[in-house]
């Protein structure tokens, strides 16, 4: 069962990986880059500071906890314990890989730290901003799936490794949206 799954998000990741052009290879080097998003964080930055007044300093330490945990996790819990091999470290794959950057990446890729990451910001965001601005799942889950599919589009992780990681960052951004949660209700009953 393993190995057929091994083989079908092999097959998925060359079709998707071939499918470039001069043009996508450079909007996609972009969307993987992480100072393309400044923009987009100086905006929801500006929502939260707007909505929620001085809240928004605890609200932006649990953001920090979330990328610090949802990073780390995808690293220490899955890189380092199943240690999958980027497919373009695979040898048989490299001469049928498209890699724009010209750059691998460490050696394991499983699971894809940027789709974690992006996934888990983008949970918490909708999970927060929901009820206050009603277009904002659109924006955040629109900025994590092009993050997490540049990643196959460079070359750098399968298809799987992309599905897991955001599955993995959505489990994250519902834990620390729980703590939330509890500090608004437990910790600031009246008005914190």
């Amino acid at each position: 069962m393993i190995a057929y799954l091994n083989q079908l998000d092999t097959q998925l990741f060359l079709f998707l990986n071939g499918l470039h052009s001069p043009v996508f290879d450079q909007l996609m080097i972009l969307f993987s880059g992480k100072l393309t998003w400044i923009p987009l964080y100086i905006f929801l930055l500006g929502l939260i500071i707007k909505e929620f007044k001085w809240q928004s300093i605890m609200i932006l330490l649990l953001v920090a906890l979330l990328i610090t945990v949802s990073d780390q996790l995808s690293v220490k819990a899955f890189k380092y314990v199943f240690e999958r091999p980027r497919p373009c470290h695979i040898p048989e794959l490299q001469t049928l890989i498209h890699l724009p950057t010209g750059n691998c990446g460490g050696a394991f890729g499983f699971v894809s730290s940027h789709a974690v990451n992006s996934f888990a910001l983008a949970g918490f965001l909708f999970l927060l901003l929901r009820r206050r601005f009603k277009w904002i799942g659109y924006i955040v889950f629109t900025y994590a799936v092009f993050v997490s599919y540049s990643r196959i589009y460079i070359g750098v992780h399968y298809p799987g490794d992309v599905i897991v990681g955001g599955l993995v960052g959505m489990m994250v951004s519902v834990a620390i949206w729980f703590l939330y949660t509890f500090t608004q209700r437990y910790l600031c009953p009246k008005q914190c």
